[in-house]
């Protein structure tokens, strides 16, 4: 039985009583130092409407001088282990674009297994790190975790008394999961008169809620409700009770009480014991959305969303040997362990035989795109670049994914043309862009330092405004003329000359070529040539493994006379 007077979320309905306004909700919940029993669904599709979204990206990437930027002070402990604590705290905000500060409240000993030691730092000291940054820097939140003793809780309430901040966020931690008690009952007066009448929200999870209000037990959703109207009464504004380890409900729940309303935010659990750091993250995650501007309201929505989808990421990775891990801030992890052979960065030399895909050609010889690029490699094709110009946004997520599987297993980049957005979606190893597509610069931001990023160039002023952008290669053409892009206008073999000669990149040419000319290509003599890119001389074969094998051995014999 939920709370009567909750905005509900059950699976399947939605129950919206009078005092209640809609609020698409996704659950995660905490408990002890930054842990969760969590909820969710796995990623949803990854969709991008691209024109829309672009545009805001490349605004919000510009250059503007002395832009001030969203900034969170995190006041808590540090984990060793680096799951929880100060370094969770610190990886949500760079993954949601805030800049974090610290003051370390104690160092502690953990690992996997549990917390072997507890460290206080001197509070004279404490009031020294916060002096630091509250006088210096500006800073928009200020949150807090692990507050090891009385007189660190008042040191706090002082500072920031004389350092006022916009919004202060609150999570009461005060037992890790593995039982370790990392905040002793003293401390609960302190909070109670210092602290929470001075929040703007309080997260506590149910063992936190419960120590409180003085070991009132909290066993139904009815029981967190009023946990969360008898802890409003203490002066935060708003309290998120976390279910987590709610025994009566099958579904992960979550109470969120603004004061007026009650919101009861439910889904099924992530299983995974990769939960370590989700507290100290959902309530870093919601201080970088409130510095960033959003609502309260918004903030904790989507903090919960962000700390789900990354629970989803990390559900299978392992990392320690006790119960309970941590988890991916920055899904980015299982990209390197997959058993792929990838380089560490671009090689030049990976231009020699450039395989762009085309899926007209593999419709039309009834083949998947797997099969085409697997045959393609295997023929001698050292780089891929799919060229998905007609696929759903769906179905060519789904296709890059396998094939980047396929490259990596053979140790060869997969790159997408164009579209940015499935390059992020599925960890791709670089984009190519055309001059009418996504500035290179703006690419780079979006991609990273790592990532590959060609650009399609014709003249040697696009060559070197590729250069200065920071793109890696240029890809010079169409050489001849070609059906596979409408329009094109070629640069033959003096403008590919023209532009290999002026460029500071590494050049592929482009656009028409196969058997009958790569050799005129690759005799314009130039250093900077590095290969040739093909469509038609590969896919638009019966035997795409054949039509590679003949052109690299075509183009190896015509390297090897030229150099």
């Amino acid at each position: 039985m939920g709370c009567t007077n909750c905005l509900q979320f059950p699976s399947g309905s939605l129950v919206l009583p009078m005092n209640c306004s809609a609020l698409s909700a996704i659950q995660v919940s905490s408990r002890g130092l930054g842990q969760s029993r969590a909820s969710g669904s796995l990623f949803t599709s990854y969709r991008v409407h691209q024109a829309r979204c672009f545009v805001a990206m490349t605004k919000a990437l510009g250059d503007e001088p002395n832009m001030r930027v969203p900034h969170v002070l995190t006041v808590a402990g540090s984990d060793s282990g680096a799951g929880a604590g100060i370094q969770a705290d610190l990886k949500a905000c760079a993954a949601r674009g805030v800049y974090c500060s610290t003051v370390i409240t104690a160092i502690t000993a953990q690992n996997t297994v549990g917390v072997q030691g507890v460290n206080i730092v001197p509070e004279d000291y404490v009031a020294e790190q916060l002096k630091s940054v509250l006088s210096d820097m500006h800073v928009d939140v200020v949150k807090t975790g692990m507050l090891p003793s009385i007189g660190i809780v008042k040191v706090l309430h002082q500072s920031l008394k004389q350092f006022p901040v916009q919004v202060l966020v609150v999570d009461p931690v005060m037992v890790s999961t593995s039982g370790d008690v990392l905040a002793g009952p003293s401390i609960l007066t302190a909070f109670r008169e210092d602290l929470l009448s001075m929040a703007d929200v309080v997260t506590p999870n149910l063992k936190e809620a419960s120590a409180l209000l003085g070991g009132v037990q909290l066993e139904t959703v009815d029981d967190m409700c009023s946990a969360a109207k008898s802890i409003h009464d203490m002066g935060p504004r708003n309290v998120l009770v976390k279910g987590g380890d709610l025994a009566a409900s099958l579904d992960a729940v979550d109470i969120f009480f603004d004061g007026e309303r009650f919101y009861e935010l439910r889904s099924s659990r992530i299983s995974t014991r990769n939960t370590h750091g989700t507290g100290c993250t959902l309530a870093s995650c919601i201080a970088a959305e409130l510095a960033k501007g959003s609502s309260m309201l918004s903030a904790v929505k989507v903090a919960k969303r962000y700390v789900e989808t990354a629970l989803a990421y990390s559900r299978d990775i392992a990392i320690g040997n006790g119960v309970q891990g941590p988890f991916d801030h920055l899904l980015k992890l299982k990209s390197n362990i997959h058993g792929s052979r990838r380089r560490d960065r671009f090689d030049p030399g990976d231009l020699f035989l450039y395989a762009v895909t085309d899926s007209g050609m593999n419709q039309k010889w009834g083949r998947s795109i797997t099969d085409a690029v697997r045959a393609a490699i295997e023929g001698g094709a050292t780089i891929i670049q799919l060229r998905e110009k007609d696929a759903a946004t769906e179905d060519f997520l789904e296709a890059a994914k396998a094939c980047i599987k396929i490259c990596h297993s053979y140790g060869i980049p997969l790159l997408i043309n164009d579209r940015i957005d499935i390059a992020l979606a599925c960890d791709a190893d670089g984009v190519h862009v055309g001059q009418s597509d996504m500035p290179a610069g703006v690419a780079r931001r979006l991609l990273g330092p790592e990532k590959i990023i060609g650009v399609s160039c014709k003249t040697p002023e696009q060559a070197h405004q590729a250069w200065v952008d920071g793109a890696d290669y240029i890809g010079c053409g169409g050489v001849f003329s070609t059906n596979t892009k409408a329009n094109n206008i070629t640069v033959g073999l003096e403008g590919l000359k023209a532009v290999c000669l002026s460029s500071k990149l590494p050049v592929v040419a482009i656009g028409g070529i196969g058997a009958s000319n790569v050799q005129s290509v690759m005799e314009i003599g130039v250093p900077t040539l590095k290969g040739i890119a093909v469509v038609s001389a590969l896919f638009d074969q019966e035997s795409v493994l054949a039509g590679t094998q003949k052109l690299h051995a075509l183009l190896k014999e015509t390297a090897s006379t030229v150099k």
